[in-house]
């Protein structure tokens, strides 16, 4: 079976290569040099993600009405995380609390110096102390593999696929910079069409393959799978039925599940793999039979695990 990281790798290294391709493909058309038409694409791009990427946990903290708490505000949270930081050779980040009912949770911040770890009210009413250790354990992963500088890697990626083919929209309309090009106008359109979709469907891919990677890693580093396996079973329901309010769709990728979903063909572009795929693997990884929780009491949403 391949591993989420090796999946991770073979991703990044199709998108790369597409943008290898479509950026040869724009700058033999505009510039006569496929060196050229990469670095105008990278470079554009660049510079878009690295202002978000300096810029992202003010931004999604400031849109999700985010507050940072000290750990008297949160102890419970605290608590939580002060244990579980150590296991994965960090410094407790920062905790935030959103105000919002949906059971939600997310982790943003460039690097460990800089990392927030927030939760929404929804799910500290929801979870016991069990499940929302594996929601955090599953958060602290992300802030470890620094998901936040590879995502906007990939994201810097696509950006430049997709404004590379703009560029050569727009060119057009002006008469290609006054050049004529040896590039086949269907090779062109093709390219012109089709990169943009096939480097955000990377992405995506990219953005679920990491979601994996955080579940294995998270679960195996606490040695609880079923902690957030049964952490996920209560969230997503609750999410479809109460979508979050706050924040943008292009936050999703951080939160531990989707809170601004869609279904039917919409889950092509999701930023997540399905929540059932998620529960599967987790179980595989095999249950710590050292607790004990039951997840369809009425009363899982108060502190119930226990050690047996």
């Amino acid at each position: 079976m391949i591993g989420p990281g090796v999946k991770t790798a073979a991703l990044f290294a199709v998108i790369i290569a597409l943008f290898v391709a479509i950026g040869g493909i724009v700058g033999e058309f505009l510039f006569g040099s496929w060196l050229a038409g990469l670095l105008v694409a990278f470079g554009l791009s660049l510079v878009l993600n690295l202002v978000a990427y300096f810029g992202s946990d003010r931004l999604v903290l400031w849109s999700t009405h985010a507050r940072i708490v000290r750990p008297e505000e949160a102890p419970r949270l605290a608590r939580l995380v002060d244990e579980l930081a150590p296991k994965f050779g960090l410094v407790a980040p920062r905790l935030a609390l959103v105000p919002s009912p949906t059971p939600n949770a997310f982790a943003t911040g460039r690097n460990e110096r800089h990392a927030v770890v927030a939760a929404t009210q929804g799910i500290l009413n929801l979870l016991d102390d069990r499940q929302l250790r594996g929601v955090l354990a599953h958060e602290l992963a992300h802030v470890r593999d620094r998901d936040v500088l590879l995502m906007t890697f990939a994201a810097t990626l696509a950006g430049a696929i997709s404004y590379a083919a703009q560029i050569v929209f727009f060119s057009t309309l002006t008469g290609g910079f006054g050049r004529r090009s040896n590039v086949n106008p269907i090779v062109l359109v093709v390219a012109l069409v089709t990169a943009p979709i096939a480097a955000l469907l990377l992405r995506l891919a990219i953005s679920r393959s990491r979601e994996l990677k955080a579940d294995e890693v998270g679960a195996t580093t606490i040695q609880d799978p079923e902690a957030l396996a049964s952490a996920l079973e209560r969230i997503d329901p609750a999410n479809v039925r109460r979508p979050m309010q706050l924040g943008s769709p292009s936050q999703a990728s951080l939160f531990i599940v989707n809170p601004f979903r869609g279904g039917g063909f919409a889950s092509l572009f999701s930023t997540h793999p399905p929540t059932a795929e998620r529960i599967r693997k987790l179980r595989a990884l095999g249950i710590d039979h050292r607790y004990r929780v039951d997840v369809r009491s009425p009363s899982a949403g108060s502190p119930a695990a226990s050690r047996s």
